[in-house]
């Protein structure tokens, strides 16, 4: 008879060893992108694709954090695939064309500033940001200097690019209530404009997965004033949302290539 480990017991298990569950899932999360990358199936569309990145040499960041030379690697293998870099609202409006691309970040980390921001202006390419505020207010003491400030952020909207909101605190959406719900979308929008003087008129879900959103909250950003929701995964995103690819530190150029033809429309982050 085959033993039946409990859940404790792997907890116990994890602990001895100083694995934590985030080590987990990066090991996963790893794993199932290289597998995907040669075995997954390509996915043809004729619309453009919303790629979905965090930071840009912040290793803080773990798994969401894309190395600077490997973000300068993933335009130039689009380009030379024959991509072209749109603004993620067009992709939004209209679905664009089966060779749009779009490049967006969330969670306002100083890195877009420091790195990436310099190598889309090298590139000419436009890009989305999308805000935490409570993160930029400096309401976030266990993350001294990671996140830009208002300042900052104005610097980079007057340079070209667009402001969204990101939620008050980040919350799961898919666990929290109707008021706290509405809060957070309404809440966002009125201090971004507040500090900066910035109407974000699109809105980010954290962690942007299926389970992260419903129907009720679609409808309470409309009422907030969005016209835009975008999600953080593909072919499971939930519905009246705007499809993202997320980008990962694992990606290089197989799984990059991997990913713009498809090879992860269904996958979605283990979180």
């Amino acid at each position: 008879m085959g033993a039946i480990v409990q859940r404790g017991t792997i907890k116990g298990l994890l602990r001895s060893t100083g694995l934590r569950r985030t080590h987990v899932a990066a090991a996963r999360m790893c794993c199932e992108r290289y597998l995907l990358s040669a075995i997954g199936p390509r996915r043809p569309r004729d619309i453009g694709r919303i790629l979905c990145y965090h930071s840009v040499g912040q290793s803080a960041w773990g798994v969401n954090d894309v190395l600077p030379a490997d973000f300068r690697r993933h335009i130039e293998l689009a380009l030379s695939a024959g991509w072209r870099f749109v603004p993620a609202a067009q992709i939004a409006r209209d679905g664009g064309g089966p060779k749009d691309l779009a490049i967006t970040f969330d969670d306002g980390l100083k890195s877009v500033l420091t790195h990436a921001a310099p190598i889309l202006a090298s590139y000419a390419i436009p890009w989305s940001l999308f805000v935490v505020a409570d993160w930029s207010d400096g309401r976030a003491p266990w993350a001294s200097d990671t996140f830009l400030g208002w300042r900052e952020i104005e610097r980079l909207a007057a340079a070209g690019a667009e402001i969204g909101s990101h939620s008050v605190s980040h919350p799961n959406f898919g666990l929290i209530g109707a008021a706290q719900t509405q809060d957070e979308l309404g809440e966002s929008r009125r201090i971004i404009r507040e500090r900066s003087g910035i109407d974000a008129s699109t809105f980010a879900i954290p962690l942007g997965q299926s389970k992260n959103w419903s129907a009720a909250a679609s409808q309470m950003a409309r009422e907030a004033g969005y016209s835009v929701v975008y999600a953080q995964a593909e072919e499971t995103r939930p519905a009246q949302t705007v499809a993202r690819t997320f980008v990962t530190r694992f990606d290089g150029d197989r799984i990059f290539r991997a990913l713009l033809g498809g090879a992860f429309d269904r996958w979605e982050e283990w979180v």
